[in-house]
């Protein structure tokens, strides 16, 4: 008995220029990342009927840490893939050089955005902690709202950012 191997072929991407890939993408990424982190805060703080930025087991800065470190670092890492995959395929107006080692280029940017984020966040919950009183009490819903917020604003940043730095490598096609 012989056994075949299946060839996968890889999915054909559409022509289409980088603007409207980035845009679909961004779409992508951002309605499942709005809806899953409200979702997720606003039951992890529905418990308490409010909460703080720092204290308790269902504190603020316990869900927009990790949020804020890990969702740049899986977006920078995904896009670039999926924006090298379609300049191969050339179905997108953009030309990744040869000589750019592209895994190196994933692995600096992502940590470097995660690394940023999560100082980011922190520093401003940490700010914001100092300026209100330490009993002062958050909306549970309105936190749940933020939550959402700031994720579909790192979706969006994190969708353009890493291709923006990326160009600085890379060559742009001529339409002509």
């Amino acid at each position: 008995m012989k056994f075949r191997e299946k060839k996968i072929q890889a999915k054909t991407i559409k022509k289409t220029t980088l603007n409207r890939f980035l845009r679909k993408r961004m779409i992508i990424y951002i309605l499942p990342n709005v809806f899953f982190n409200f979702i997720i805060a606003y039951a992890s703080f529905n418990e308490l009927g409010y909460t703080h930025f720092f204290a308790g087991t269902q504190c603020l800065a316990r869900l927009t840490l990790p949020m804020a470190i890990f969702l740049p670092v899986v977006l920078t890492i995904d896009i670039i893939k999926r924006v090298n995959k379609a300049a191969n395929q050339e179905a997108i107006e953009f030309i990744v050089d040869n000589q750019l080692n592209l895994k190196k280029l994933m692995t600096k940017l992502s940590i470097l955005y995660g690394l940023l984020t999560g100082l980011l966040v922190l520093s401003c919950l940490l700010f914001a902690e100092s300026v209100w009183s330490k009993y002062y009490k958050l909306d549970a819903n309105a936190m749940a709202i933020l939550v959402g917020l700031l994720a579909g604003l790192l979706s969006v940043l994190f969708t353009y950012l890493p291709i923006k730095k990326m160009k600085g490598y890379s060559i742009l096609k001529q339409r002509y």
